[in-house]
């Protein structure tokens, strides 16, 4: 009996050295923390909850449907953290929309038919807080601020247009400067990699356009001008994929 007390002590010291061993992973709550680098790539949505590809055609486009009445469309990025602390990160990212909304029935400023998409690209910096700890999880908060630049593309369809008047696809790009604030979560998926989840509210600044394309320099010579203009609300949710490592 006192054999097979011993033994079984004996398998339970390895299977307890075992599961500490595999617990004992690095992670950003450890006692000696190391700060690294963590690059990011991010898959999501935004929308536009006030500024519509057109009346007719509210709530955008997304592989979920429609979302709001505004614009909404997919939206992909890339993030570079440097995390310094184990309760601060700062870094750059850079977030672009690759599948705009299309409207196939826009009539520009001269009443000329086009088919008009809208894609956004914000690069900025951000800096984040992290407001929860443990071995696996985390819950982080923060705001970010950068150049916006939205790119309205407008392509005739049917009849071409003269040469004289200017070429069959015009793209008109307004450029401005924003902010935002956001929360997210992250999940540890192993030593190095890190799944997370993001949520932002941002609030953009566009100059304010005339409106009468014979005025605004940003309008082409066939009347096609920018569709967003003064202050605009825009909303993404991302997941992201992260890569970890240390310096």
């Amino acid at each position: 009996m006192l054999r097979r007390l011993c033994r079984l002590c004996r398998l339970l010291h390895v299977v307890a050295v075992g599961v500490l061993a595999s617990g004992a992973r690095a992670t950003p709550t450890d006692v000696a923390f190391q700060p690294h680098t963590i690059a990011e790539l991010e898959l999501g949505l935004i929308a536009l909850p006030n500024a519509p590809i057109s009346i007719a055609n509210q709530g955008g486009a997304t592989p979920f449907g429609r979302i709001g009445r505004g614009d909404a469309t997919l939206q992909t990025g890339i993030h570079v953290i440097y995390r310094g602390g184990v309760d601060w990160a700062v870094g750059a990212g850079a977030l672009f929309s690759p599948l705009p909304t299309s409207n196939s029935d826009y009539r520009n400023a001269l009443g000329l038919q086009r088919t008009h998409a809208r894609s956004y690209l914000f690069i900025g910096a951000e800096v984040r807080h992290f407001l929860y700890h443990s071995p696996l999880f985390e819950v982080w908060m923060g705001f970010s601020v950068g150049g916006v630049l939205v790119a309205d593309r407008f392509s005739t369809n049917g009849t071409p247009v003269p040469a004289i008047l200017g070429t069959r696809d015009v793209t008109v790009s307004t450029e401005g400067f924003g902010f935002g604030i956001q929360v997210g979560t992250t999940y540890a998926l192993s030593d190095t990699w890190v799944l997370g989840l993001a949520l932002r509210a941002n609030r953009w600044f566009l100059p304010n356009a005339p409106g009468d394309p014979t005025r605004d320099p940003a309008c082409s010579s066939i009347g096609d001008c920018p569709t967003l203009s003064g202050p605009v609300e825009a909303f993404e949710l991302g997941v992201t994929l992260g890569y970890r490592m240390p310096l």
